[in-house]
């Protein structure tokens, strides 16, 4: 007796299709003037060591950090970030935000050995991060190493290095800044908040 193969009827009927993108870019965020007004700033608040979340790990990071406030005379920078962080927003993203609690956080990273580990910026029991930016404050003629690498697949896409380019990506993406292996390389970065995904 032969057995007649059953055709499986699909269940897949999806809503919407996900557009979401892994990164996105605007340049220039700042001009090379303005990136230094932002170096200056930043190292004259103070540089701290960098810590992660279970304390101070130099395997996983290891860089100086400042914390930057509209106060410090950057509201002009929170401003075009701001809209820009909007409009990538619109158009690559589409993520409830509410905006920015905790500030920006200016990183150097010095040679030798100036790194961030893989990790992603979003965490349990913290606030709820949706998206992420860095913006390269450095000539990237000033310093060798430092790549920027974000992995959303079996290979890490290297992002660009151009001095005041804002990439911005999912919170939840895993990236990493590799060993800074000559000079200093300066970033702003931060994170952006909303709802919880649902």
């Amino acid at each position: 007796m032969k057995h007649k193969k059953l055709k499986q009827q699909s269940t897949v009927w999806p809503f919407e299709i996900d557009t979401l993108e892994t990164w996105a870019y605007w340049h220039p965020a700042f001009t090379p003037e303005e990136c230094k007004q932002i170096i200056d700033i930043g190292n004259k608040k103070g540089l701290m060591t960098a810590r992660v979340k279970k304390g101070e790990d130099i395997e996983t990071r290891e860089s100086k950090i400042s914390w930057l406030y509209p106060s410090d005379n950057l509201e002009w920078a929170f401003q075009r970030v701001t809209d820009i962080i909007k409009n990538l927003n619109k158009d690559f993203f589409k993520f409830d935000l509410y905006g920015f609690i905790e500030g920006f956080q200016f990183t150097r990273y010095q040679a030798p050995g100036g790194k961030y580990r893989k990790h992603v910026d979003c965490f349990k029991n913290g606030l709820i991060r949706k998206l992420s930016f860095s913006i390269q404050l450095s000539d990237h003629n000033s310093y060798e190493g430092g790549d920027f690498l974000l992995y959303c697949g079996e290979e890490p896409i290297v992002l660009p290095k151009e001095q005041g380019k804002l990439i911005a990506f999912p919170s939840f993406n895993l990236h990493e800044v590799k060993p800074v292996t000559k000079g200093e390389r300066y970033s702003l970065v931060a994170w952006i908040t909303g709802p919880q995904f649902k």
